[in-house]
């Protein structure tokens, strides 16, 4: 029975890694969609988000039946209850990155970065791909020195969104209305991608350490 228990166990972990790994890409494919206004690898980042949700659905049960059967107790229980948050902020970055691309869909085949903004949209995609390769990083690993540098980006990134919306918020680049819409919606995207990171980077905090601390920016 404990060998089947630990079975299931890996398996929670390897799907958590595999989520983290098709979040990267999906964040990736939805940085070059948008900078090159590539509808087709949009119309990818969209489809393959279905696997994303199916990996969330299938981990959930598998932890909720653990937690029900086995009655796991210390690191089992900190690893099960972590792996239903992860999962579900996983989920929504792999949504995110989803919306990403579907406002490069939306707007084909115009461009979804108006001109003046580009620089700085480009920047916060980059740094948006940065947070993703650290993730998929930590969830290997568990080193939370990953968690550290998720939570150093994520800074950059909302000074960066900070920058731009007050760019728009004062007409700086003289946009028009759907284009304002269409680089808030973007950008908030690009923001809330990093925020759910540092929010995953806390949780594996707590399994490594027991402690539901914020990781320290070193």
């Amino acid at each position: 029975m404990r060998k089947l228990f630990m079975a299931e166990m890996e398996a929670v972990g390897d799907d958590l890694v595999e989520m983290a790994t098709l979040v990267n890409r999906a964040m990736k494919q939805a940085r070059v969609a948008l900078e090159a206004h590539d509808v087709g690898l949009a119309e990818t980042v969209i489809a393959q988000d279905a696997r994303i949700d199916y990996l969330q659905n299938t981990l959930d049960e598998r932890t909720i039946e653990l937690l029900l059967l086995q009655n796991p107790v210390a690191t089992d229980l900190r690893l099960l209850v972590a792996a239903l948050r992860v999962s579900s902020s996983m989920e929504r970055m792999g949504d995110l990155a989803r919306h990403v691309a579907a406002l490069v869909r939306l707007r084909y085949p115009g461009h979804v970065i108006p001109e003046p903004s580009r620089p700085e949209v480009a920047e916060m995609a980059e740094l948006a791909v940065t947070v993703s390769e650290h993730l998929e990083r930590l969830m290997t690993s568990y080193d939370l020195a990953e968690g550290r540098e998720i939570v150093k980006i994520n800074n950059d990134i909302d000074i960066l969104h900070s920058q731009i919306m007050n760019y728009v918020t004062e007409n700086v680049w003289s946009l028009t209305a759907p284009q304002a819409q269409d680089l808030t919606l973007l950008t908030m995207r690009l923001e809330r991608f990093g925020d759910h990171a540092v929010s995953i980077s806390r949780k594996i905090a707590y399994l490594v350490t027991g402690e539901w601390e914020p990781p320290v920016i070193a």
